[in-house]
C-alpha cells in the first residue's frame, strides 16, 4: 500500500492538528468567508489551492455548499514531474487530520474508460494542488470518505489539451453515472498570478464568465488571448465537461478575492475563486 505523507503542512497550512483546525475554522469565518454553511448537491466545484492564509476564505465558499460524498480531485502539475494526466489507483495520503484513502475500484473504472490517465506517482509526491483540499474536506466531514486524485500537466491552452480535458470529462460521467455512491468534482485552480489587482480582476472577470457558461472553448480562448495566468485551467475542464455532461444547466460563482485582499499589496496579486456547478 502507498502511504503519501503530507508533503506541505507547515507551508501551505498548519501542521499542527488543533491549530489547523482553528486556521481552518478561521477561513469560514473570515470578514471574506461564507460564515454560514448551505448544503447544496453539486455535480462540480471550482476552488482555489494557494495557502490558506491568502485563498482559504475564499475556498471555504465552496466547501460550506458542498454534502457529505467521495470526491474525484483534480489539480494541476506545477512541477512537470510525471505523467500529463496522472492518477494514483492506490493508497492512502495522511495529513495532520488523519488519512484518507483512494478508491481503488474507482481509480481502475477511470483508467479503463479513459486511457490518457496513467497510474504515476511522481506526479503527485510534490504536489499541492490536491493536497490542500483534504483538510478542508476533512474538518467538514471527518474521515469518512473516498477520493481519486488526478493531476493534469497544463502547456498550452490549445485544441489538443483541450479535446484531452474534455474526454476526460466525459469519462469521468460515463463512470460516475453507472455507480450508486455519492460522488463529486472538485477542481483545483487558481487564477491571475503576480499582476496588479484591477488588471487581476479584468482578466479573471472575463474568464470567469465563460466558466459560467460552462464554454471550454471559450475559457481557453482567453486564456490563450490574454495570456491569463490560470494554472489550473485543465482541471475546470475536465470539472466542466463532466458535469455537463451530466445534465448541469446552472453554475454560480460564489466568491471572487485576491491575494491583495489579504495582504494589502496590490501590485502583484493573485487570483482565487469559489465557483459551484
Amino acid at each position: 500500500m502507498i502511504l503519501r505523507p503530507p508533503a506541505f503542512s507547515g507551508t501551505f497550512y498548519n501542521f499542527d492538528p488543533e491549530m489547523l483546525k482553528k486556521q481552518i475554522d478561521s477561513c469560514f469565518r473570515h470578514k471574506i468567508g461564507p460564515k454560514t454553511m448551505k448544503k447544496q448537491n453539486l455535480f462540480a466545484a471550482i476552488v482555489p489551492h494557494a495557502g490558506y492564509e491568502y485563498s482559504g476564505p475564499v475556498a471555504a465558499w465552496a466547501y460550506s455548499r458542498m454534502e457529505s460524498a467521495n470526491y474525484i480531485i483534480i489539480g494541476t502539475n506545477h512541477g512537470g514531474a510525471g505523467a500529463p494526466f496522472a492518477i494514483m489507483k492506490e493508497g492512502i495520503w495522511k495529513t495532520p487530520l488523519g488519512s484518507v484513502a483512494i478508491n481503488a475500484t474507482m481509480a481502475e473504472k477511470l483508467m479503463k474508460k479513459c486511457k490518457l490517465l496513467e497510474h504515476d506517482v511522481i506526479a503527485h509526491q510534490s504536489e499541492h494542488s490536491i493536497e490542500v483540499q483534504l483538510p478542508f474536506l476533512q474538518f467538514r466531514f471527518g474521515n469518512d470518505f473516498n477520493f481519486v486524485p488526478i493531476s493534469i500537466l497544463n502547456e498550452y491552452a490549445d485544441d489538443m489539451l483541450l479535446d484531452s480535458c474534455n474526454l476526460l470529462g466525459k469519462s469521468i460521467a460515463n463512470v460516475l453515472s453507472r455507480t450508486k455512491e455519492k460522488w463529486m468534482i472538485i477542481a483545483a485552480s487558481d487564477f491571475s498570478h503576480y499582476i496588479p489587482q484591477t488588471k487581476a480582476k479584468h482578466i479573471d472577470g472575463e474568464i470567469i464568465k465563460s466558466i459560467l457558461k460552462l464554454d471550454n472553448k471559450g475559457m481557453f480562448a482567453l486564456i490563450a488571448d490574454k495570456q491569463a495566468g490560470v494554472c489550473g485551467y485543465g482541471a475546470i475542464a475536465a470539472a466542466v465537461a463532466a458535469a455537463k455532461e451530466m445534465g448541469a444547466k446552472k453554475s454560480e460563482l460564489l466568491k471572487y478575492a485576491t491575494s491583495g485582499e489579504i495582504t494589502g499589496d496590490l501590485e502583484s496579486v493573485v487570483g482565487y475563486a469559489s465557483i459551484v456547478i
